[in-house]
């Protein structure tokens, strides 16, 4: 494993986006880069919520349509990661962001235009929950290699924890904050706060420095994603943290898409009450932030990874216990406990990735991760709409929870696994 100097880490010009000269801190270039990232995560888990919500309240979708709807916004990471990688390394990243950003208003924002003019239909839905996911899929390869730009490699698991906690607030606030807004406006009204988030994370990003394309080798798009690949697949620690990262998003979309149909239509909660216990995911999240770098310091990296899967694959076994509105606590606190373990391996690893790759492959290791990883979503969705339509959703719960567990075990057999430390 070849550690990257700082040194040699690409930077953001020291200067504001029209070129004027004037210095910007890297600082003051950090917290507008998170208050972009904040409010268009704020806007998603809002959409998070009133999406599946508009699917099967005003469109009333079976439980295989709302999987299909889950899908179509994950199934971009399993065809657009690799590709990904190379578009965020040729291209102006600022501009791309933006441009993304607007594309991702356009989406949200036309499904509630649509259902005023009466013209919403499920097909609108899931094209809208695809170029949404699309969108996405750049917008985030290309977060992942900005952030490593703008800070130093000595602060970076410290901005990846702060990162990652701002986003299990959003993830806390949003869903209960958007179950009251569903209350009060209906789920087509709460789209139209994530539409309006995106124009907000436009108009942040905006203000940023310009980071310029690397410069042109003469390779082409398919040599550069073979080396990123090569590169991740072949690394003694990337290739078994992403397939850790796979089988942990499996489960995740899988829960993900089962949550809003068992505790709608099985377990009868409101928008309101279901709103707070998506939160509990957020509040898992950022416990989960808040104690990985102390934690991975004091038992170790790998250790901490694994020890810390096992716990939340544990507690995720709590939430099939809820049947009705009254005893929705469980689902809270399974919910609460797998999240916690996932931000602790998620945090870990990734700033893994960002401090042990070379700078000239970084956006490809990150897209032939999120490549393999996060495109094992759409996979975890539909199985769990097939198993949900065969098999009773309690039953399909059930199966998903249990498997929460596999993950960390099925780290323990490589080597990095078994060590303390990644190394």
């Amino acid at each position: 494993m070849s550690e990257t100097p700082t040194s040699e880490r690409p930077t953001v010009p020291r200067h504001d986006r029209r070129g004027t000269g004037h210095a910007t801190s890297p600082s003051a270039v950090f917290w507008r880069y998170w208050a972009a990232a904040t409010v268009s995560s704020a806007g998603t888990a809002v959409t998070a919520l009133a999406l599946p919500l508009v699917a099967l309240s005003v469109l009333h979708a079976t439980a295989l349509q709302a999987a299909l709807l889950a899908a179509a916004g994950q199934i971009s990471w399993l065809l657009l990661s690799l590709p990904a990688g190379v578009i965020a390394q040729r291209l102006p990243l600022r501009r791309l962001q933006v441009t993304l950003d607007l594309v991702r208003f356009a989406a949200v924002g036309s499904l509630p235009l649509a259902w005023w003019l009466d013209r919403l239909g499920y097909p609108h839905l899931f094209l809208a929950a695809l170029a949404t996911g699309a969108a996405t899929v750049l917008f985030d390869i290309g977060n992942s290699t900005f952030l490593p730009a703008i800070v130093p490699e000595r602060q970076l698991a410290a901005r990846n924890s702060l990162m990652s906690g701002t986003h299990a607030v959003t993830e806390t606030g949003g869903p209960s904050g958007g179950g009251l807004l569903v209350q009060a406006a209906g789920p087509v009204g709460a789209l139209l706060v994530d539409a309006a988030s995106y124009l907000l994370s436009a108009a942040l990003l905006r203000t940023l420095p310009e980071r310029p394309p690397a410069p042109r080798t003469g390779d082409g798009a398919g040599r550069l994603i073979r080396e990123g690949w090569t590169y991740v697949t072949r690394h003694p620690v990337m290739l078994p943290c992403m397939l850790w990262a796979t089988a942990t998003n499996f489960v995740c979309a899988s829960l993900v898409a089962l949550t809003p149909l068992y505790l709608v239509r099985e377990a009868g909660l409101t928008p309101a009450q279901l709103g707070l216990v998506l939160a509990m995911d957020g509040v898992g999240g950022l416990a989960g932030a808040a104690v990985a770098v102390r934690l991975t310091l004091r038992f170790g990296t790998a250790r901490g990874v694994v020890g810390a899967a096992l716990a939340g694959g544990a507690a995720a076994l709590l939430a099939p216990l809820t049947t009705t509105a009254a005893d929705a606590y469980w689902f809270a606190l399974g919910n609460a406990g797998f999240a916690f373990g996932v931000a602790i391996g998620s945090i870990t690893t990734r700033t893994y990735r960002q401090t042990a790759s070379p700078p000239a492959l970084l956006s490809r290791v990150m897209a032939t991760v999120r490549f393999v990883s996060w495109g094992a979503q759409p996979l975890g969705a539909l199985t769990a709409g097939l198993l949900a339509t065969y098999a009773g959703t309690h039953a399909a719960l059930w199966t998903v929870c249990a498997a929460a567990v596999l993950p960390p075990l099925y780290l323990l057999t490589f080597p990095a696994g078994r060590r303390r430390d990644f190394e």
